[in-house]
């Protein structure tokens, strides 16, 4: 591990910067560098390889960004650095940091690549010469084949967030990249996590690389206030909209974990009244950023995302981040509450648990080394004055709005006929407007609808009270679950005809996993829609899920290295036996046209690596630095 300076002791103007780039990083209000840049500019700027490892939020951006823009030669009108980020969001993110950094340097030319966008402005900005080019591997593997984008002066490769490419299932793509640029660039690899494949890419392809560790006390920003709230059932609807009534809010962004449930829970909210909108990957590039516009303007107050799409956002509004699904791991719940409290500014994260969460959300505080506190649920009577008090608010900023507006007259008229014409009093006249304004439904609770909220039932005592360990099922007074289960699916309800099959996927209560988790995963990575994902059953060591008889096998590979709960699925076809976990799947060929109907895939190049050899370039090899 490097050793350098603490941030304490040092500020920018001691670590060699150019006086462009660091004019631009006083005028961003940077005065004192953070740990991870301490320990990373030094190393980048003399030219030598680095892992760096740190969680989201230290810095990192600014940590490879600062030293490579005083690396640049400016005259030389090709692309000497790529970034790959996992994401849309963040590819322009990390663009948009180059640009603050860089704007003092005369026509300095960044361009950022993502899948989503058209390649025509993309190719007009690779065509001038770019000096920088930030993207996600899918299209940049894109550009090079089609030699819009040549790597032959690259002088920085940056591997940007390695854990989660190797999460989304983007690693193969990765080194293909890596095989097509030069030996004799620098490699800067960043990563939150270092698992086993992280390593081998390190070992692999970075020369004599300084390891530069960010060791924090607590890996969530102190500035977050973080509750729990225990949900049951299909009560988390109601518990969100009394969040959204109560919580003393700007924006939320609200977390599910899969694509139909993000235009679901928007849709729901919608209907109950709320400015909100759904973020996932099926929405196009050029929308997904036209509502994180209005988000950021105040015209949406709620955003419900998953993962994928809201990695990189950052939006100064976000004062509240809602898990309304459980993440699937203590990263990604630190990821998700990220999007708020950022620079110092406070924030809210609140978590929905239900009983059979208990595990997660001790985890969770193990990790974070913060505690997590239960959210006092407020009476039905605090409720209904609190709604009684903002609609008298509403009503009266209304009055105001509207009397400048040329429907004031039109209204009064009308109101006036009413009353003077029909004899119906004024105030029944606006009772029944406000019954109208409330979609004609009942505006105070009443005790029936709000008991399910209030289930004070305590959870299972799941940990052990002496070191804080999970209980072993046999601890906990529970009957190990037989693991004799047949090898015939059971049929879809409603769907007789739909032929299913039953698989093993390698994860299991020992990794914390529920079945939302699995179907998440399943969901995103075959493209099915949930409904065609049938009877789940957990084990300790390894689950059991009937899926659609006919699996293409580009796909069943797809989900064969697809991570739930940090494990690999591993998918197998189930036998029946508890030990066989080498049990190959044989999908019927004349069922595969059928099942592709459902999923229009593209192949990505994941065989053009086979042969590599091992990177021998040394230090030497490479080019000089001026």
């Amino acid at each position: 591990m490097s050793s350098q300076p603490s941030s304490n002791t040092l500020s920018f103007d001691s670590l060699d910067l150019l006086s462009p780039v660091l004019q631009a990083v006083k005028e961003s209000g940077y005065t004192v560098p953070s740990e991870i840049q301490v320990q990373s500019i030094p190393h980048l700027l003399s030219g030598k390889d680095i892992i760096g490892q740190a969680q989201t939020g230290t810095g990192k951006t600014a940590a490879f960004a600062l030293p490579i823009l005083c690396n640049i030669e400016l005259k030389l009108k090709k692309t000497q650095v790529l970034v790959l980020a996992p994401t849309r969001e963040l590819a322009i993110q990390v663009a948009e940091a180059f640009q603050t950094y860089a704007k003092h340097l005369p026509k300095i030319n960044i361009v950022p690549v993502y899948g989503g966008a058209p390649y025509s402005e993309q190719l007009r900005g690779l065509k001038k010469g770019a000096h920088i080019v930030v993207g996600t591997p899918g299209r940049v593997m894109d550009h090079i084949r089609k030699r819009s984008l040549n790597l032959a002066d690259l002088q920085t490769l940056v591997l940007d967030e390695a854990d989660e490419m190797l999460r989304m299932g983007f690693i193969d793509d990765v080194e293909w990249v890596l095989e097509q640029s030069p030996e004799s660039r620098q490699i800067a690899l960043f990563s939150a996590t270092m698992p086993t494949v992280i390593r081998r890419i390190a070992e692999k392809y970075l020369v004599e690389p300084e390891m530069v560790k960010v060791v924090t006390k607590t890996v969530t920003a102190s500035t977050i206030r973080q509750r729990y709230w225990r949900v049951y059932g299909a009560s988390k609807l109601d518990a969100l909209t009394r969040i959204l009534e109560l919580e003393d809010h700007d924006a939320m962004l609200v977390f599910v974990n899969t694509k139909n449930m993000t235009l679901e829970l928007a849709d729901q909210l919608q209907t109950r009244g709320f400015a909100c909108e759904a973020l996932n990957g099926d929405i196009p590039q050029n929308g997904r950023e036209r509502i994180v516009e209005r988000l950021k303007r105040g015209r949406l107050d709620v955003l419900i995302a998953t993962d994928v799409v809201a990695r990189g956002l950052d939006v100064q509004r976000i004062s509240h981040v809602v898990n309304y699904d459980a993440p699937r791991d203590n990263e990604s719940y630190v990821h998700r509450i990220g999007r708020t409290g950022r620079a110092g500014r406070e924030g809210d994260a609140i978590l929905f648990v239900s009983r059979r969460e208990t595990r997660l959300l001790k985890s969770i505080e193990r990790s974070t080394k913060q505690p997590i506190t239960e959210m006092e649920i407020p009476t039905v009577k605090i409720i209904n004055e609190l709604r009684v008090t903002r609609y008298k608010k509403t009503i009266l900023s209304t009055i105001e709005k509207i009397k400048s507006s040329k429907d004031y007259s039109v209204f009064t008229q009308m109101i006036n006929e009413l009353h003077e014409d029909d004899e119906v009093d004024t105030v029944d006249i606006a009772a029944a407007l406000a019954h109208m304004s409330n979609n004609n439904k009942s505006f105070l609770l009443n005790e029936s609808e709000f008991k399910h909220l209030k289930d004070k039932r305590p959870f299972k005592d799941d940990f052990d009270d002496r070191d804080g360990r999970p209980k072993s099922r046999r601890e906990r007074g529970e009957r190990k679950k037989k693991e004799s289960l047949g090898s015939k699916a059971t049929p879809l309800k409603g769907m007789p005809d739909v032929q299913m099959k039953r698989f093993r996927v390698e994860v299991g209560y020992d990794h914390g996993v529920k079945p939302g988790n699995i179907v998440g995963a399943i969901a995103n990575e075959a493209g099915l829609d949930s409904k065609m994902i049938g009877q789940i059953e957990i084990f300790d060591g390894y689950s059991v899920v009937d899926l659609p008889d006919g699996m293409p096998k580009d796909i069943f590979q797809d989900l064969q290295k697809a991570w739930v709960c940090q494990q690999q699925l591993k998918i197998t076809a189930f036998s029946g036996n508890s030990d066989s976990v080498s049990a190959k799947s044989a999908p019927a060929k004349r069922r595969e046209a059928s099942f592709k109907d459902k999923k229009s895939r593209t192949k990505s190049v994941k065989n053009q690596g086979k042969g590599r050899k091992t990177n021998n370039r040394s230090h030497q090899q490479r080019k000089p630095k001026d």
